[in-house]
């Protein structure tokens, strides 16, 4: 094949007539003719420049106009209200690892601790834990009462607003109501802790503490508290305790007239009985009852 030159000579008819004798005689002359032929046949495509101005303002013409929306703030405040409640749920359910349970009035619930412990809550009574930390720490916040069988481990804390009552493996019950705060070790060695001061309970003793005082209190001989037997039990209580306990049994609200509510009294009454018990706790005290409306009116005997 000849060099770039001389074809490009050859298509343009400016060889001398000694170069296409030679060229003739070459064997790539056929190739060279099959070029000149097709080359022949392009054409370079011929442009108006007045026609392709003109179709490109009609192109432009022929675009949609965009159209501009106002923004509408109702819509973004229903879209922001959503965003927080996903956000708010995405929390709670990825990062929030406070476990509650809660009694109502006269109810009980039984809870199973992740390590198996056992907690029954009495009526009106409220637990929280952290649930992710329980392995490192068992710990957990009471408000009312609650009976504990805790599996032996790592030490085990009952926070009150009272008091801190410290377990490794026990039995033992846990009051902490308005005014009364009360610990009662029925299984291994309970240790509490109000204001600023320890005592250890072995099994069969009680800690008690009624307006801020320390009371001194008889050994217990039961295996577990009579609330679980749905009876409520009280060793030398002040009436105003017992009749807050009648309340939250019973969903009732008990009114006095000319009655002292810091009298003591030992007794109980059954929780599935309100006439019953509202008498185990009159009749001892040598008090009446009666009702008006919605209301228990507990007065002297013999005095309305």
């Amino acid at each position: 094949m000849k060099n770039e030159k001389e074809i490009l000579k050859w298509l343009n008819n400016e060889l001398s007539s000694e170069e296409i004798e030679d060229l003739k005689q070459s064997e790539n002359l056929q190739t060279l003719e099959k070029i000149a032929h097709y080359a022949s046949q392009l054409e370079t495509p011929k442009v108006d420049a007045h026609d392709a101005l003109e179709a490109f303002k009609a192109k432009n013409h022929s675009k949609k106009k965009t159209k501009v929306r106002t923004l509408d703030f109702k819509a973004l405040y229903r879209i922001a209200a959503v965003l927080v409640v996903m956000l708010t749920s995405a929390y709670f359910l990825f990062f929030n690892n406070t476990k509650s349970f809660e009694t109502q009035i006269a109810q009980t619930k039984k809870v199973t601790l992740p390590d198996n412990s056992e907690v029954i809550l009495n009526a009106a009574s409220k637990l929280t834990f952290n649930e992710k930390k329980w392995a490192d720490k068992r710990a957990l916040t009471l408000e009312g009462e609650a009976f504990f069988k805790v599996q032996k481990g790592q030490t085990f804390k009952v926070n009150t607003t009272s008091g801190v009552v410290t377990v490794l493996g026990t039995q033992f019950n846990v009051k902490e109501r308005k005014n009364y705060f009360e610990v009662n070790c029925y299984e291994g060695l309970v240790s509490v802790t109000c204001n600023n001061e320890s005592i250890k309970l072995p099994p069969g003793k009680t800690f008690r503490v009624i307006n801020g005082i320390i009371e001194n209190v008889e050994d217990i001989k039961a295996q577990n508290p009579s609330w679980i037997q749905q009876e409520s039990s009280f060793n030398k209580i002040p009436l105003d305790q017992v009749i807050a306990e009648l309340e939250r049994q019973y969903d009732i609200k008990i009114k006095v007239k000319g009655v002292d509510t810091l009298k003591l009294f030992t007794g109980s009454f059954t929780h599935t009985d309100k006439e019953i018990a509202l008498q185990a706790v009159t009749i001892p005290l040598q008090l009446s009852y009666s009702s008006e409306g919605e209301n228990i009116i507990f007065y002297n005997y013999g005095v309305k």
